[in-house]
């Protein structure tokens, strides 16, 4: 039977790696309901169990993709991949009301300028404060505050080391996860109750997860909105990191 089961998962790595992740996200949508209330969504409990798995996959295998190392869940990698992933971005995105979105206006721009320039400023502020020197480790670490796609990207175009690109995609997860669980508590402090907020939300925060995640908990008819913004929040960063920010940050470090 257990070699039945071995041989189903290795032939079919994908259909596969969609059990594995369905099966996550029952558990965690269980632990959400009965240990939280609800009050911290079933997406974040999944990332934090994901990341263990992780783990234990690369102790396990010894490799460098985590449970994708192992043969039984090489699928994983492919579903967890970028082509996947902006698939379903971009799929979120058309349950967006063009005259809902119009109404953000130049609050969703200022909210974009923003949130990808504060989080910049907080990542770079920490890399120094850790004893980072260097432009290209700043500028990184600094980007992967903004998403964990940004941090990767500029890493690798203005030449870090992988250490550092990895403590940004950290950087970067961490955020998303701090979204995803404090969005739901503080939503009715901040007023966020209608597609105008969550788009300027979007824009503020950044992380399509995260976002999406925190209004999944909050509202899910707001998700659309905040994952619009967040969305070109993502673009934007990949766009100026290397580029604008890399050039500041050189010319205050020498």
């Amino acid at each position: 039977m257990l070699h039945m089961i071995e041989h189903v998962f290795t032939e079919q790595s994908l259909v596969a790696a969609f059990f594995v992740i369905g099966a996550v996200m029952w558990i965690s949508l269980i632990i959400s309901k009965r240990l939280t209330a609800g009050r911290i969504h079933g997406s974040a409990i999944a990332i934090l169990i994901g990341l263990g798995l992780a783990y234990i996959g690369g102790v396990v295998s010894g490799g460098q993709k985590g449970l994708a190392d192992i043969p039984v869940f090489a699928g994983i990698g492919l579903l967890g991949g970028a082509m996947l992933r902006d698939f379903a971005i971009v799929a979120t995105a058309f349950e967006v009301d063009a005259v809902e979105a119009r109404k953000a206006g130049l609050l969703g721009v200022a909210a974009l300028a923003i949130g990808t320039v504060l989080p910049f400023l907080i990542g770079a502020g920490f890399a120094v404060a850790f004893g980072y020197t260097d432009a290209a480790s700043i500028t990184t670490i600094g980007a992967g505050a903004i998403t964990y796609i940004v941090g990767p990207v500029t890493g690798a175009a203005i030449g870090a080391s992988s250490t550092v690109i990895a403590l940004s995609i950290a950087t970067g997860v961490l955020k998303a996860v701090m979204v995803m669980v404090f969005t739901p508590m503080l939503a009715k402090i901040i007023g966020l109750d209608n597609p105008r907020s969550a788009m300027a939300f979007g824009g503020l925060m950044g992380t399509v997860s995260g976002v999406a995640g925190g209004l999944a908990a909050t509202d899910p008819k707001l998700v659309p909105y905040g994952a619009l913004t967040a969305t070109f929040h993502t673009g934007i960063g990949c766009l100026v990191a290397p580029s604008v920010f890399f050039l500041a940050v050189r010319a205050i470090t020498g």
